[in-house]
C-alpha cells in the first residue's frame, strides 16, 4: 500500500470527496465531517414543512421523511467505516436512515446516497460559508431515471457564527414540495441550550400550513 493511499484511507469520505476543496470548507462543517472510522453523534433543533399535494404527503410517508414541526428535537448517528458512512437521523419519534459513499462519474468525484432502493449522486459545492449538495443523477435499484424528475430543491450546510446548520429541500417537477427541514447541530457533548435568533422567529413564524423559510 502506498503512503498516498494510506493518507486517503485515514481522511473521512467529505474530505476525499472534496479533495483540496476541503481546505475551504468552513470549521464547523468539517467538524460535523471529519471522521473516517467509528460513531459521532450530533444534536439539535429542526423547523420541518411538508408538502401540501396528496402526492406529495405519500413520498414524504413512504419514504420516511419527518413530519410538520415548529421546533423538533433532531440526533444524527454517524458510523463511519469501509469508505462510507451510515446517517441515522432522529426527528422527534421518526428515524431516517441512509448510507454514503463516493463513486466517480465523468471525471467527478461525487457524493453517493442510498434511500432504501433510490441512489442520488450530488456534487458538493463549497462557496463561501456554505457547503452546496447538487443532484447530478439518480437511480431505483441500479436503473438510471431522466435527470429532470429527480428529487431537487435547495440543500446546503453553512457555519453561523461558529454553528453548523442545515437546510435540506426535496421537491419534484411531479409532486411539487415534499419536505423542507432546516435547523442547528451541535455535538452531543457540548451544551445545546440557546437557541439562535432566527430559529427561535422561525417557531413564532411557523403556522398550521408550515415553516416560513427566508434564507
Amino acid at each position: 500500500m502506498t503512503t498516498e493511499s494510506m493518507v486517503a484511507q485515514q481522511q473521512s469520505l467529505y474530505q476525499r470527496i472534496l479533495g483540496r476543496d476541503w481546505e475551504r470548507v468552513p470549521a464547523s462543517i468539517r467538524a460535523l465531517h471529519e471522521r473516517s472510522e467509528g460513531h459521532a453523534t450530533f444534536r439539535g433543533r429542526a423547523v420541518v414543512e411538508r408538502g401540501g399535494s396528496i402526492w406529495a404527503r405519500l413520498v414524504a410517508s413512504v419514504l420516511g421523511f419527518p413530519s410538520t414541526g415548529a421546533d423538533v428535537p433532531v440526533e444524527i448517528r454517524f458510523t463511519c467505516g469501509d469508505s462510507r458512512e451510515v446517517w441515522t437521523r432522529r426527528f422527534g419519534e421518526k428515524i431516517l436512515r441512509s448510507s454514503q459513499r463516493k463513486i466517480g462519474r465523468r471525471n467527478e468525484q461525487l457524493l453517493a446516497e442510498d434511500f432504501g432502493p433510490f441512489r442520488i449522486l450530488c456534487a458538493l459545492e463549497p462557496k463561501e460559508n456554505r457547503l452546496h449538495l447538487s443532484v447530478r443523477a439518480w437511480s431505483v435499484l441500479g436503473l438510471p431515471l431522466p435527470l429532470l424528475l429527480a428529487p431537487g430543491g435547495r440543500t446546503f450546510e453553512e457555519d453561523r457564527d461558529g454553528r453548523f446548520h442545515f437546510h435540506v429541500e426535496v421537491e419534484s417537477p411531479l409532486t411539487g414540495l415534499i419536505v423542507r427541514y432546516r435547523g442547528w447541530l451541535v455535538p452531543a457533548n457540548e451544551p445545546s441550550s440557546g437557541a439562535p435568533a432566527l430559529d427561535r422567529q422561525a417557531s413564532a413564524e411557523f403556522g398550521g400550513r408550515g415553516a416560513v423559510v427566508n434564507d
